[in-house]
C-alpha cells in the first residue's frame, strides 16, 4: 500500500468532507434558513478557505497534509493534547449549532448592521492569518508533538513574526466573530469556552516548544507575545 493509501483512508476522506461541506452549514441545516445571507457568506469562507489554505500549503510542503491527516494517530503526541485538539477542531461546530437554534427560535434580536459587517471582516482576517501560517509552517500539525522525524525546527517568518501561534490567533478571533455575524448573543458561551480551551492549549504548546524544541527559547525573545500583540 503507498503512503498516499495509508494516509488517504476512507474514514480520513468521510471526516474532510463533513469538515468542508457539512460543519460550515449547520447554520442552514438547523435553522431551515436557506436564504440566511450572512450564515451563507461563513459558509462560503469557511469552506473556501480550508481548500484553498490546503492546496497552497501542499504545494508548498508536500507532506503537510499526510502529517495533519494522521496527526491524532501519532504516538509522540502530547495527551493532553488528543483531548484539545479535537475540542478546537470540532468547536466551531457548536458555536453554528447554537446560532442555527438562535435563528430557528428568534432568541436574540437584531444586531446592528455595521456589527455584522465588522465581524464578516474580523473572519476574513482570522481565516486569512490561519491560511497563512500553515502554509508558512511546515510543521503545522494537527497535534502537539516535536516532529524529529520530520526535521522539526523553529518557524520565525511570517506571521510568525509578529506572534508564536499565528494559526490559534486567527481562530480566536473568527470565534469570537461568528456569533456577530450570526446574530446569536447565546453563541458567545460556546465562543468563551473556546476562548479558555485554545488559551490553554497555547500555554501548554509553548511550554512544551520551549522545554523540547532546540532554538525555541530564543526565538520567544524575538517574538514575545503567544496570541495577542501588546497583551499576552
Amino acid at each position: 500500500m503507498t503512503e498516499t493509501k495509508r494516509t488517504f483512508t476512507l474514514p480520513r476522506i468521510f471526516l474532510m468532507i463533513v469538515v468542508v461541506f457539512v460543519i460550515p452549514f449547520l447554520p442552514m441545516i438547523i435553522s431551515g434558513a436557506w436564504t440566511w445571507l450572512e450564515a451563507w457568506a461563513y459558509a462560503i469562507l469557511s469552506a473556501l478557505g480550508f481548500i484553498v489554505s490546503r492546496a497552497l500549503a501542499a504545494r508548498r510542503h508536500p507532506d503537510i497534509l499526510a502529517e495533519r491527516a494522521r496527526s491524532i494517530e501519532l504516538q509522540n503526541a502530547k495527551s493532553w493534547d488528543k483531548i484539545l485538539a479535537p475540542m478546537l477542531a470540532f468547536g466551531s461546530a457548536l458555536i453554528l449549532t447554537v446560532s442555527g437554534l438562535d435563528k430557528r427560535l428568534e432568541w436574540t434580536p437584531p444586531l446592528p448592521p455595521v456589527a455584522v459587517i465588522v465581524s464578516l471582516l474580523v473572519i476574513v482576517l482570522g481565516f486569512a492569518v490561519g491560511s497563512w501560517a500553515l502554509i508558512e509552517n511546515r510543521f503545522f500539525s494537527g497535534v502537539v508533538r516535536i516532529q524529529n522525524d520530520r526535521g522539526h525546527h523553529v518557524v520565525s517568518t511570517g506571521p510568525y513574526r509578529f506572534v508564536r501561534h499565528p494559526g490559534y490567533a486567527g481562530a480566536l478571533w473568527t470565534y469570537l466573530a461568528t456569533p456577530v455575524l450570526l446574530n446569536s448573543l447565546w453563541a458567545f458561551i460556546p465562543a468563551a469556552l473556546l476562548f479558555v480551551v485554545l488559551v490553554v492549549r497555547t500555554s501548554l504548546e509553548d511550554k512544551t516548544l520551549q522545554d523540547e524544541l532546540p532554538g525555541y527559547r530564543e526565538f520567544t525573545r524575538k517574538t514575545k507575545y503567544r496570541l495577542m500583540p501588546g497583551l499576552w
